[in-house]
């Protein structure tokens, strides 16, 4: 026998309306801490900090807590500032030298990595750190959802070292650590680490890993006996130092910087790249304190006859000159500044990975 009552329902059952709409706020849009990430301003966790301190108003009112969403059409400010438009997404390799912090502001007033970068760069927001003392490659954009993403272990990317170390290297302990590693209660997972040569009591050695914790190549080698001299990222997944000067900062084109995100990070990230620039830079390289090249705003020429084979000489030139700098005799360092500072640099560099017999466009 049926009833003819009403079906009670329970809590569970009742659908719940989103927050933005207990609010009284759209629901759509995006959220305000994302959009000031995407815009360069800071990242996500400092953003939300800003707002919490009353720092973001949203047309004209000032933000108790950024779980608010806001449209193309909201005004929004900082500090009393408009916030910056929407520019395309936009990446850039940095040659960081030793000695500069990876930070916007030092509060024991040391140098940063934004004092020794060249004027008329957008404002920009680093992938990752790297310590003080550590020198490479370091990635910069434009767009902090683009940062966090590539920062993130889950993305995949390799990062590889170049390490000067002393002391006594074990081979064998340099394959183990492709099964990880425990160093003072935490875990490194795979690191491909191999032996390229050994002067003395020093040696230098490739190292290769995709976490990217903090200190992870010193507290790594430091536990098998080493103590790193010298760190050199020489790239960042598909990203390569190549011959970017020391305090150099090239910019990746649009083209090719789609080509190695791929669709599955774009997505991820909500990389646009329909956006205008807002603030054009060169793409090739430019140093602080020298005059920036002009913007290049017409498409490379077709490779001259021969220019291949010109550049592989070129390559092959370059890679000596780099084993000479990357030397263990002391005095090594002021002899090879000297050198870069009265050598001719090469004006074309690949700074990202190709694969073995294609052709450069």
């Amino acid at each position: 026998m049926t009833s003819d009552r009403p079906k009670k329902t329970s809590r569970k059952d009742t659908p719940r309306k989103p927050a933005a709409a207990e609010s009284g706020q759209n629901d759509k849009g995006e959220r305000i801490a994302k959009r000031m990430a995407r815009v360069g301003v800071a990242s996500r966790r400092d953003a939300e900090a800003m707002i919490e301190a009353g720092r973001v108003t949203v047309n004209g009112k000032v933000l108790a807590s950024p779980a608010f969403n806001v449209g193309p059409s909201d005004r929004i400010e900082v500090d009393g500032k408009p916030l910056p438009a929407v520019e395309r997404t936009r990446l850039f390799l940095f040659h960081k030298p030793a000695g500069v912090v990876t930070t916007n502001r030092d509060p024991e007033g040391r140098r940063t990595v934004f004092d020794v970068l060249p004027e008329g760069l957008p404002r920009l927001i680093t992938v990752g750190r790297l310590d003080i003392n550590t020198e490479g490659l370091l990635v910069l954009t434009n767009d902090g959802g683009l940062a966090r993403t590539l920062e993130l272990p889950t993305t995949g990317w390799l990062r590889r070292y170049r390490v000067r170390v002393h002391g006594k290297v074990d081979a064998e302990a340099l394959e183990g650590l492709k099964d990880g590693i425990a160093v003072d209660g935490v875990f490194y997972g795979a690191i491909e680490a191999t032996l390229d040569r050994e002067q003395g009591s020093n040696a230098w050695l490739t190292v290769g890993l995709r976490e990217g914790k903090n200190r992870e190549v010193k507290n790594v080698l430091g536990a098998l006996g080493l103590d790193v001299t010298r760190l050199i990222r020489l790239s960042y997944g598909p990203f390569q130092l190549g011959t970017l000067a020391e305090g150099e900062v090239q910019e990746i084109k649009g083209r090719t910087l789609r080509d190695q995100l791929g669709e599955r990070l774009i997505t991820e990230a909500g990389a646009n790249f329909d956006a205008p620039i807002a603030t054009p830079f060169s793409n090739k390289p430019v140093r602080a304190g020298r005059p920036a090249p002009a913007v290049e705003i017409s498409e490379r020429p077709a490779p001259r006859e021969g220019f291949v084979k010109n550049r592989k000489r070129d390559r092959d030139d370059h890679r000596e000159e780099m084993r000479g700098r990357l030397q263990t005799r002391p005095g090594g360092r002021r002899e090879d500044d000297e050198r870069r500072d009265s050598g001719t640099r090469h004006s074309r560099a690949a700074h990202v990975w190709m694969a073995p017999g294609a052709r450069p466009q």
